[in-house]
């Protein structure tokens, strides 16, 4: 057996690029900080407006700026970039940005995603579906044909993260757009894995679970808390260290899968 020695930083050198990096309380963020603990140049992507119009609201986008930062190592570099998905050249034109300024990108994870704006079946719109399709799902497949069409194969193993929702481990009422938009990245996954292995690229999607960005509360902890056996929510941090090393040297033997990191969530226990 041959057995290697763990790396303490082992992500220096690369350079990886997160989309939806805009809140502290969100997963990007945590992906971005624990990437950075890893030792890579951090390159993220945000877009405010949409956080604006949540019930959460914005963030300080200069604090999560320095808390991304605060974790960096001494020669990695940081980048930041405003996208709106909705746009068709967006996610063409962040990837040549970003390479244009850094060189390379060696890694993206498509953690951006669309909220609001969808319904049950009955008080759906063309508008609601174009909206959630455009930013969830035709944003994320550009970003993997432009991050493909630039990454030299000689760098190393290439990754791709696309990000997913819990529609396959159960039901999700009322977001009928949303659902269907995140479970075509699921459904697309091994069809991209197997083309882009040829490129040295490895393909995976991450379903991060019912994670605590601010939207739950202690009325929905009561209402829900047997199902979890961990007896918690699950906390950025959680999917976070999964992608991280699903970007790392170590991973490079996992393509074409979706993986589940719910902590046991039990969508069927009452």
């Amino acid at each position: 057996m041959k057995l290697q020695k763990r790396n303490a930083y082992p992500l220096q050198g690369k350079t990886v690029l997160i989309t939806g990096v805009s809140r502290r309380a969100g997963i990007g963020y945590a992906i971005a900080k624990q990437c950075a603990a890893y030792g890579a140049s951090i390159m993220i992507q945000h877009f405010r407006t949409h956080d604006e119009e949540q019930e959460w609201g914005a963030d300080h986008l200069e604090a999560v700026i320095a808390g991304i930062q605060q974790e960096m190592t001494p020669r990695a570099q940081f980048g930041h970039y405003h996208s709106n998905f909705l746009q068709e050249d967006s996610a063409e034109t962040l990837i040549k940005t970003v390479v244009k300024e850094h060189d390379a990108i060696d890694g993206i994870v498509c953690n951006h995603a669309r909220s609001g704006g969808d319904g049950p079946l009955g008080n759906l719109t063309a508008q609601m579906l174009d909206n959630h399709w455009k930013v969830n799902t035709r944003s994320s497949v550009l970003l993997a044909q432009a991050f493909a069409e630039q990454y030299d194969p000689t760098r190393g193993r290439g990754k791709i993260i696309f990000m997913t929702s819990g529609q396959r481990q159960g039901p999700m009422p009322g977001e009928v757009a949303y659902a269907l938009a995140k479970g075509a990245l699921a459904d697309i996954t091994l069809t991209l894995a197997d083309q882009l292995a040829d490129q040295n690229i490895c393909v995976n999607t991450v379903n991060p679970g019912p994670v605590n960005t601010g939207y739950l509360n202690d009325q929905l902890w009561e209402e829900t808390r047997t199902k979890f056996p961990f007896d918690r929510f699950g906390e950025p941090e959680d999917p976070a260290r999964l992608i991280s090393w699903l970007l790392t040297e170590e991973a490079s033997w996992i393509t074409g899968q979706i993986m589940n990191t719910e902590g046991g969530f039990a969508r069927w226990r009452s």
